[in-house]
C-alpha cells in the first residue's frame, strides 16, 4: 500500500498563460485538476496538488474553487430553483469572472 506522501502531485501552473504556454491539452489538464479537487472537496479520493502562480492568482484560483463548491453543495442541498442556490450561482460567476480576467485562463465549468 502506498503512503499518500509518495504520490507525485498534480500541478496547476496559472502562469503558464502569461507564458503562452495554454493550449488544448494544457486547458485539458487544468479542466481534470479542477475535477479531481472538487471530487476531493466532497470525499474523494486524495489528491496532493500544487498550485502556481502569483497571490492574486492563486487568491482568485482558490476562491473560484470555494464558489464552485458552494454552488454544488446548493444545488444539490436547495433544488437549482431556489433563491439560494441563485445567490450561490451568482458568487460563482463573479469569481469566475474575476479569474479569467487576472489569469487569462478560462474556467473550464461555466
Amino acid at each position: 500500500m502506498s503512503n499518500e506522501k509518495d504520490i507525485t502531485p498534480m500541478v496547476i501552473d496559472l502562469g503558464a498563460n502569461r507564458r503562452g504556454e495554454i493550449n488544448e491539452s494544457w486547458l485539458a489538464q487544468f479542466g481534470g485538476a479542477i475535477k479531481m479537487i472538487l471530487q476531493r472537496m466532497f470525499g474523494g479520493d486524495f489528491v496532493p496538488v500544487k498550485v502556481r502562480g502569483n497571490r492574486r492568482e492563486i487568491k482568485d484560483f482558490a476562491n473560484a474553487l470555494q464558489k464552485e463548491k458552494n454552488y454544488i453543495t446548493a444545488m444539490n442541498s436547495y433544488g437549482l430553483n431556489d433563491l439560494k442556490t441563485y445567490r450561490s450561482k451568482s458568487a460563482l460567476q463573479n469569481a469566475i469572472s474575476k479569474f479569467e480576467k487576472g489569469t487569462g485562463i478560462k474556467w473550464p465549468f461555466n
